[in-house]
């Protein structure tokens, strides 16, 4: 049975939806083809009608997750009321909330030591996309290491909650984390 264009895209983007929560929450090579299809009920076979390899998924999937982010993080440009958007989303990106749900969060922290290791294709989307997220963050904030130093602390400081155990710890983390970036974001520039 033939299906609609608009039926194989609508399956394209339950796969990517589902394959982006799963990669998030276990680890993207931790899970087959077979389970990926599985997940959306759906045989392992059909996979291949909508991406060549599982590294053509992976790469469709670190683009859609960190455009995503873009959005969420991005900000429209310069300005005080873009200044304190940001502030909220980094509030929040530092929260206990994204540690205990990464498949709900930001892809970087739960993707990033795969990403590293991925072909250049995937490092080269995830590179793009990180580029432009800082560069928004560079308006903002009227400087270029400043982005830098925030995107690198707040993914780093996620990872380090999300290795730990106990929640005041991981608190402590992430409040020293905020703490120290609203620091940084009030000096003058």
């Amino acid at each position: 049975m033939r299906y609609s264009a608009s039926h194989k895209l609508e399956t394209r983007e339950k796969l990517l939806q589902s394959s982006a929560l799963s990669a998030k929450r276990s680890g993207f090579s931790t899970v087959g083809v077979d389970a990926l299809m599985k997940a959306i009920g759906l045989s392992g076979a059909a996979f291949y009608s909508h991406f060549s390899s599982k590294d053509e998924l992976f790469t469709a999937i670190v683009e859609r997750e960190l455009s995503q982010s873009l959005e969420r993080l991005g900000g429209g440009g310069e300005g005080e009321q873009d200044r304190q958007r940001l502030q909220r989303c980094l509030k929040h990106y530092l929260s206990m909330t994204h540690v205990e749900q990464p498949e709900v969060g930001c892809a970087l922290p739960a993707l990033g030591a795969e990403i590293a290791r991925s072909d250049e294709q995937v490092r080269e989307q995830a590179q793009l996309w990180i580029c432009r997220l800082h560069e928004r963050w560079a308006q903002i904030l009227a400087s270029d290491s400043l982005a830098w130093s925030i995107l690198a602390q707040c993914v780093g400081a996620l990872v380090v909650a999300r290795m730990l155990v106990t929640p005041d710890i991981q608190q402590a983390v992430l409040k020293s984390s905020h703490d120290e970036i609203g620091r940084q974001m009030a000096e003058p520039r």
